[in-house]
């Protein structure tokens, strides 16, 4: 384990989304005020604010590589296509590793239902599989960045 990805762990655990934790770990690479960066991924935890769908370390990733790889610029298809091939690398590394990319697979509990969210805060499975999935996602993407 890095110690990013432990970092970014740490910041899970200690009350911040999978999102911020992950794009967090990466701002000062990028030059982003970590705060500015928190809070713009504040909305993808939970599978997209507790909608069932794509895991929030995971979108904090694809904002990590958009930051490191993306392009501003208009008409780049270029530069979108390599950004969006990084993003498809990082979606089947993590799918390869935990058997998908979106929330309530990963965690077996529909997070956007109240009763399944409180059934999963109850027997502590964000503190136990998300913080995983923080740690995984932050590994992968340090490989990724360091390979391209």
């Amino acid at each position: 384990m890095s110690d990013r990805s432990e970092c970014a762990a740490r910041a899970f655990s200690g009350g911040l989304n999978c999102a911020q934790a992950v794009a967090g770990a990466f701002a000062g690479d990028y030059g982003m005020d970590e705060a500015v960066v928190r809070k713009l991924a504040c909305g993808f935890g939970g599978g997209l604010a507790h909608t069932d769908r794509t895991c929030g370390a995971v979108s904090g990733a694809v904002l990590v590589l958009g930051l490191a790889r993306g392009t501003a610029v208009p008409g780049d298809r270029e530069g979108k296509e390599r950004c969006y091939a990084l993003v498809r690398e990082f979606l089947r590394r993590f799918g390869d590793r935990h058997g998908s990319v979106d929330c309530t697979a990963l965690l077996g509990y529909d997070l956007s239902d109240p009763r399944s969210l409180d059934a999963a805060r109850e027997v502590g499975v964000f503190s136990v599989r998300c913080t995983l999935y923080v740690r995984d996602a932050v590994e992968i993407l340090e490989d990724i960045l360091q390979g391209s």
